[in-house]
């Protein structure tokens, strides 16, 4: 089975940078002279590709949403982080709700289509050794979600689990940006099995092992206690990671 990942992880890496080169500049475009529309489609039609690269490695996308997630309103969306893979299908699935990420501000610099579009697209691109800037980041990028009633998508844990189990959830960011939206809905989503993708490490990577992303109930944050309402959200996505041992 390594034997074949090697192959395919060749066919994958070249599937998956030359979709990043021919949308960088598509991205600048729509940017640069259609806007915010033009540029949301281009990212959105970009992760689309980028899902779909999943299968030449075997892998494809299964995203359970059975939740009626409203609309026009800003929705956080909190979910665990397996591997860098646990984006592209979040961006794509929920592209109707703004989805606009929390992301390490090493991300925002140096990486076709994706950086442009952490710097470009209203994402919070966060300082994790600089406490001030990531503060203030963070409230920048909550009050901007507000206004344009777009989305926020959040990985509580930080740093992603190399295993799959999940790690103790850090709800600084997630209290920062429901302070600034006190009539947002909170959405828990599990993520299982991303993680397997790089279960040899960089090189080669794994295949054949279906991603799962499972939507949870929303809740809406009107005159609910913060933490009540954080520990809930926790406790729906733990209980719907499957932890292989």
């Amino acid at each position: 089975m390594k034997i074949i990942s090697y192959f395919l992880s060749v066919i994958f890496a070249i599937t998956f940078f030359l979709i990043l080169l021919i949308f960088h500049p598509i991205q600048w475009i729509c940017f640069n002279v259609f806007g915010y529309k033009a540029h949301k489609w281009s990212v959105d039609t970009l992760n689309w590709f980028l899902v779909k690269s999943l299968l030449c490695l075997g892998i494809s996308v299964k995203f359970i949403n059975k939740q009626t997630i409203p609309e026009n309103t800003t929705i956080i969306f909190a979910a665990n982080h397996q591997s860098m893979f646990d984006i592209p299908p979040l961006i794509w699935y929920l592209r109707k709700h703004h989805p606009k990420f929390v992301s390490k501000i090493e991300l925002g610099k140096g990486i076709p289509s994706i950086s442009y579009n952490l710097k470009h697209g209203g994402a919070a691109l966060i300082d994790r050794k600089d406490r001030l800037q990531a503060i203030t980041e963070l409230t920048n990028f909550s009050k901007r979600i507000n206004k344009n009633n777009w989305s926020a998508v959040i990985f509580p844990e930080g740093t992603r689990s190399r295993n799959g189990a999940p790690k103790k959830f850090s709800t600084g960011g997630l209290k920062t940006i429901i302070n600034h939206n006190k009539e947002a809905y909170i959405v828990p989503i599990s993520i299982n099995n991303s993680w397997k993708i790089f279960k040899y490490g960089k090189f080669p990577l794994g295949i054949f092992s279906p991603l799962h992303i499972e939507v949870h109930k929303p809740i809406h944050l009107k005159d609910k206690n913060t933490e009540e309402v954080l520990i809930e959200v926790e406790n729906t996505i733990k209980s719907n990671i499957n932890v292989i041992k």
